[in-house]
């Protein structure tokens, strides 16, 4: 399992956030999905990573800096032929431990209240992640469920 910081040009990138999106767009009404594009994730205060495997793309995740200790979860997404192989749990903790190292009090993250999104949900669970009230510019939304959870700070000694 090998994670990189990516720039989003490969076009396995694209196909796997199409594959998202189309995903988002069938399951959530357009006013529910929140879901980013590839312009949308090249912003400067969002860091993008891939997760391959055997010198595949098997997942991607992102990070959005919302301001100085408030960061949020985008754009998870596993490849459908590497589902339930640890791809996405193994994001999810790089993207903690990411956000930890760079200051992040607060990681929180907005996902689909429908079936579909009981995967993700249970996912977030287990790493910590409770619900919570809109954060953000979101606002109440009967298709979206929010997630937070807190990080511990860093000691000076571990930079």
């Amino acid at each position: 399992m090998k994670i990189v910081l990516d720039d989003l040009s490969g076009p396995e990138v694209a196909a796997l956030l199409q594959e998202h999106l189309d995903d988002m767009r069938a399951t959530s009404p357009p006013e529910s999905v929140h879901a980013l594009d590839l312009e949308g994730l090249r912003r400067p205060e969002i860091r993008f990573w891939t997760l391959w495997l055997g010198g595949e793309l098997a997942g991607c995740a992102a990070l959005k800096r919302l301001d100085a200790g408030h960061a949020e979860v985008k754009s998870m997404r596993t490849a459908s032929r590497f589902q339930r192989r640890g791809v996405a749990s193994g994001l999810l903790a790089h993207l903690i431990a990411d956000a930890g190292n760079c200051g992040v009090q607060r990681l929180s993250l907005e996902t689909g209240s429908m079936a579909f999104f009981a995967p993700a949900r249970s996912l977030y669970a287990k790493h910590g992640f409770a619900f919570c009230p809109p954060f953000g510019d979101y606002r109440p939304d009967p298709n979206s469920l929010f997630m937070s959870r807190q990080l511990l700070p860093m000691h000076p000694d571990q930079t």
